[in-house]
């Protein structure tokens, strides 16, 4: 996942075990070295074979990325870690805060799991996702929304699960609560809350989200179905399973266990292409409710490393936060190759560290015209800023033909920037106020930047969709700034690179 990641020991815990994404990038990067890519075909008509693998119609088996039953787990851990960022910048005081709370209700997590057959590392993550780790926190302003430690609905909580929940008589005491400034009187108006809505009591909802999903499993059949359910809700994920298939008939279980469905497989196999109405009703939900069994996955990871390694998720979550995107995780500085200067630029070029842009606009993207401008200043020419790590340069053409395809408009995308040496960079600070004078991935080969500025509706949906696809596989994260959106790409596109 990272340049040069090894001995960043980063797991993400996946359906058929837990993978060492560390071990899976270092694979990756001698698959590049493997390749010798200097010695193969010239680049850039490699470049025009990969933008054809993201159309369906060329040739969906030589897809990378098309779904594969046996690369289930791969898709599911490389989603987790996609899906992270915002667990690294939502989560209240930060994660490692987040985890200690939740870590608090560990033993009650337990007996309610065991009692509900279900895991406890999974209702665990549920917990760190949807409260972390506060007993009486609610998701809007009353207790009409969600609440509690497992943040249950007051619908769900008394006709699901069989709870207590006096929602005038709470709605009343969160005011007052709300009110009151006498610690004291605080405690017993929390206190008679919990008795009156059992959300609010850690043990009940503990015990409600276990049963919650045991029941979800027992209706699917599944699992990993039960934990999209959570979120997303038994109803709407039954309408999206029945869109995929296709299948009327009851019961849905039947359907799952009839056609061997799993969630990866309908969130991956769907598209605006293929399995349009499962998709559509996917992202029509506009909550983030798709990508939850991911974000539960990578929850369980946080909290296996705040118990097993608490000084890699404090570095992890550095990391993450330090700019806009998972850009520093996948390319930490310390071991990451950042060009100083011209020279070292125009010899990574020349090895094949760095690959020359093609000019091509039928590959659905190329470069701004002016790309390197500043260039002259460094008495340099503008091409030697026109340059990407060879699996930058794939997954650049990879998106660009996934829009080229889903949007059918042949006008290309605009690459604004790509690689540029430090001595340019602090050029570009003293005219760019977008310019970081911080750590740059740009510096390094694994960013670029495209305009945004698109040919139609079209175009900018096809967009979209395309860097979204990419985020959930962990090839690319993405900022988005006032005139581009800035991608840094994972050295897991190396799988582009497989001829």
């Amino acid at each position: 996942m990272r340049a040069q990641g090894k001995g960043r020991g980063f797991y993400v815990r996946a359906a058929a075990g837990t993978i060492a994404i560390a071990a899976l990038a270092a694979a990756c990067a001698a698959a590049v070295l493997a390749l010798g890519l200097g010695e193969r075909e010239p680049l850039d008509v490699h470049v025009g074979r990969i933008a054809n693998r993201a159309s369906a119609a060329a040739a969906p088996e030589a897809d990378p990325y098309a779904w594969d039953p046996s690369r289930r787990a791969d898709f599911e851990s490389r989603a987790a870690l996609g899906a992270s960022h915002v667990i690294y910048e939502m989560s209240p005081g930060g994660v490692v805060a987040s985890a200690a709370r939740t870590a608090r209700f560990r033993d009650q997590i337990e007996a309610a799991a065991v009692r509900h057959g279900v895991d406890p590392d999974t209702l665990e993550a549920i917990v760190f996702l949807e409260s972390a780790g506060r007993p009486q926190v609610i998701a809007g302003p009353t207790p009409e929304s969600a609440a509690g430690l497992a943040q249950i609905l007051p619908s769900t909580a008394t006709d699901l699960l069989g709870m207590q929940v006096d929602l005038p008589r709470s709605i009343a005491l969160t005011r007052q609560i709300a009110s009151t400034h006498n610690a004291v009187r605080a405690k017993h108006l929390i206190a008679e809350r919990a008795s009156i809505d059992q959300r609010f009591d850690p043990d009940a909802a503990l015990e409600g989200a276990a049963r919650y999903l045991q029941i979800a499993a027992d209706r699917f059949g599944a699992d990993d179905l039960a934990v999209a359910s959570y979120h997303m809700g038994i109803g709407n994920l039954e309408s999206v399973l029945r869109a995929y298939t296709g299948d009327d008939r009851p019961p849905i279980g039947e359907v799952v266990s009839s056609h061997g469905l799993s969630y990866a497989q309908v969130y991956f196999d769907s598209s605006a292409l293929a399995h349009r109405k499962a998709y559509e009703l996917l992202r029509s939900f506009g909550d983030e409710s798709s990508e939850y069994p991911w974000k539960v996955e990578y929850s369980r990871e946080i909290m296996r490393l705040y118990r097993d390694d608490p000084d890699q998720l404090a570095q992890d979550a550095e990391l993450a936060t330090n700019k806009a995107s998972l850009e520093e995780l996948f390319h930490p500085e310390p071991e990451t190759d950042i060009y100083d200067d011209p020279d070292e630029l125009a010899e990574a070029e020349q090895s094949g560290e760095l690959a020359s842009l093609p000019s091509d606009p039928a590959l659905g993207w190329i470069a701004d015209k002016q790309m390197g401008e500043l260039a002259p200043q460094l008495d340099q020419q503008p091409e030697l800023y026109r340059a990407l790590r060879p699996e930058a340069l794939a997954t650049l053409s990879y998106l660009a033909g996934l829009v080229l395809y889903e949007s059918n408009d042949p006008h290309p995308l605009i690459v604004t920037s790509t690689v540029r040496d430090r001595s340019y960079q602090e050029l570009l600070i003293a005219s760019n106020p977008e310019a970081t004078p911080e750590y740059s991935l740009h510096t390094t080969g694994w960013a670029f930047d495209i305009k945004r500025d698109y040919a139609s509706g079209a175009q900018a949906t096809a967009f979209q969709h395309a860097i979204d696809r990419l985020s959930s596989l962990a090839l690319i994260d993405y900022a988005v700034e006032p005139g581009a959106i800035h991608v840094t790409v994972s050295n897991l596109g190396a799988d582009l690179l497989t001829p």
